[in-house]
This record gives structure tokens, sequence and C-alpha cells, in this order.
């Protein structure tokens, strides 16, 4: 088992680092093998506390330090994370910890300005005094769960539309885009296999208007019950990332049923660029799922009988409820880093109808058995 220290557990990326090794701690668990990684969570006041931080350090392989300053007067910024970063090695040499670690730095860090001095001299301190280090450049990081208004332009923008909003953008601005889980990815795979030195992933470069016309067209295409085509992998991710925005408040989402003499007919799934359907029955009291994803796009609609859709965000304890029928189909669609669950909660068999993405492959599930509820 692998004990890992994640600094800024409770921000973006720290989050994400957080859930995809649960992740790999589920899958481990489905299999009935040990858990791979001891996962230890420091959010600011755990990083605050001397002996919660010395405490978590103590016999930490590796540490994923994501915790710092990026917003807040220039003198406090300059200053706040170079103190982060002696105060993570003063707290390593009082518990002997020699971890790896991996320092979520900046491409702004070749900048000569407050944020990018500060982010230079905490990958300074941090490579002087480590057993190992590993220095994770990053450009924008956009991702499931960001804060909209907090120096997340995607987030901003996706929370604007999201709430019927005209967001208003700079037609010369330009990001770099990498997803936060490529960037925790990134950092756990440093982690495994003892890479040092400089990384930098690749991102994608893209004009503020660029990125807005290409949410745009998610939103409209959503609304209209469409799946924008998902086969790139970008795509995939901004648009999860745009999905996650959706939630708790809106779904389900009633279908339009076009009904006459003959019966009923509606259309249950639309767009995507592919895909597969299941169709399940479920007997009364059954629960199926259980499990989230990272990457996958799924939908469940229930076309005959009474059941209860269950959503808990990874991680997390807050449990989102959705009651569903048969006689008035309503989709849910399940958000990527959300642990869900379907229960019959009516009197006969439930049928529904399971849509995701890709085509399941036995090899690479990315299904991972997590309990909604306790």
């Amino acid at each position: 088992m692998i004990r890992v220290v994640v600094t800024g557990a409770a921000g973006l990326i720290g989050w994400h680092a957080c859930a995809r090794l649960h992740a790999e701690n589920c899958a481990a668990g489905f299999k009935g093998n040990p858990n791979p990684y001891d996962i230890i969570p420091l959010d600011h006041a755990g990083f605050d506390d001397d002996t919660q931080l010395q405490n978590a350090l103590a016999g930490a392989d590796a540490v994923l330090h994501f915790a710092g300053v990026n917003r807040a007067a220039d003198d406090v910024v300059e200053a706040a994370n170079p103190a982060i970063a002696e105060r993570m090695i003063a707290a390593c040499q009082a518990v002997d910890a020699k971890p790896h670690i991996v320092y979520a730095n900046s491409t702004h860090a070749g900048s000569d300005t407050p944020y990018g001095r500060s982010k230079k001299r905490a990958a300074e301190i941090l490579a002087q005094s480590s057993r190992a280090f590993t220095d994770l450049v990053l450009p924008h990081i956009f991702g499931e769960t960001a804060r909209p208004f907090y120096n997340n332009v995607t987030a901003t923008l996706i929370h604007q539309l999201v709430n019927n909003k005209t967001p208003e953008v700079n037609p010369d601005g330009k990001v770099q885009l990498l997803h936060a889980g490529v960037a925790a990815q990134t950092a756990i795979d440093a982690v495994i296999n003892r890479t040092t030195g400089q990384i930098t992933p690749t991102p994608q470069p893209m004009t503020i208007p660029a990125l807005l016309a290409k949410l745009q067209g998610f939103h409209d295409s959503y609304q209209a019950n469409i799946y924008p085509d998902l086969t790139d992998a970008f795509d995939l991710a901004l648009f999860n990332t745009y999905r996650a925005a959706t939630y708790p408040d809106g779904w389900p989402r009633p279908l339009k049923l076009n009904t006459d003499s003959r019966g009923t007919l509606f259309e249950a799934v639309k767009g995507g660029g592919g895909g597969q359907v299941f169709l399940s029955t479920t007997k009364p009291g059954v629960t199926r799922g259980d499990h989230f994803h990272l990457n996958k796009v799924e939908r469940f609609l229930v076309i005959q009988g009474d059941a209860m859709v269950r959503v808990r965000k990874v991680l997390d304890n807050t449990v989102w409820e959705y009651r569903v029928c048969g006689d008035a189909p309503a989709p849910v669609d399940m958000p990527t880093l959300h642990t869900h669950s379907i229960e019959n909660i009516g009197k006969g068999d439930l049928l529904t109808l399971f849509w995701t993405h890709d085509l399941f492959d036995p090899a690479n599930p990315d299904t991972y058995a997590d309990k909604v509820l306790p």
C-alpha cells in the first residue's frame, strides 16, 4: 500500500486526485484485493494544523502537493506559496519523512509577476529539500465541480449558460486548457513511475470566444435532448464538465411524448457519436448500479415501473434523489465522478433503458463499485 498525502484536497485538482486514487481502491476491493493506496486528504485547515500535518506526513511515500494561494493582494500571494513549501519541508523533517513530492506548479512560474515568482520560488524550495521531486507545470485547469467566478473561466462560462445568462468575454482572450483529471492522473503516474524533474502536460489551446462557442453548442444541443459528438477526448472532458454543472437541479428531464390512438412514441437518445444501449428488468426492492465513472456518459431512462435514482459526488456524503416512472419517461444522466444507483420502489418489475456513449470494454470498463448509500 502506498501512503499518499494530498494537500489542497478540497480544491479542484486535489479532489480529482483523491477521487482517482479512491477509484483504484474501489477497483481493487471489487476484485477482493487490498487497497493499493492509503489516501490522506488535507484541506486548508488540516494543512495549517501542525499535528494533523505531521501525522499525515509520518510514513508518507508520496505527497501530491496541490495546496497554494492564487487570489490575494500581490504581496500576500508572493509570500504565501514559498511559505507553504517551507511549512511542508519543515513538517517532513519533524517526522523524518522523505516522500516523493509532486508539486502543482504553473506555467505562470516563468513570468515576472508576484504569482509567477511565488510559484517559482516554492518549486525551488521543494526541489532543494526533497528526496524526490516532480515539478508538474500546469496551464489553465478545468473540470467537474470547478468553482465559477474563481480564476476559472470555463466554470464561469458554464455557470452562466446553465443559468440562462449571457456571458461577456474578452474577444482577444486565450487559454491553454487541461482537464483536472488529466492533471491529477499525471501527478499520480509520476509517483507510480518514480518520475522526477519537470513534467509539462500538453494543453488544448483555444480562444475564449471559441471556448464559449463550443460550450454554447453543448448547451443548445443538450437542451434539445441531443448529445454532441463525443469521439474526441477533449470534447468529452469538456462536455462532462458542463454536464456536472447541471446537477442537482437540472434533472430529471421530461421527454416529449407523441401520443395518438396507436399509443405513445418518444425519442430516448440522440447523437453522441455512437454508443451502446442496454435494457434491464429489476425486481421490486432491488438496487442496480452503485458505481461511478471517470469518463463515461451514461443515461438512465425508466420506461416501465417506478424507481428512485440516487446520485452522490465521490468522497462526499450528500445524496441527491430523483423519483422517476415509466408513465412519464424522464431520463437522468449520470455525471462523471458521481456514484449512482437505481432502486425499484414499485410493486412490479422495473424496465430501464441504459445508454452509454461508448461500447463496454471488459478490459477497461471505467466502472468503479462504490455504494451510494452507507
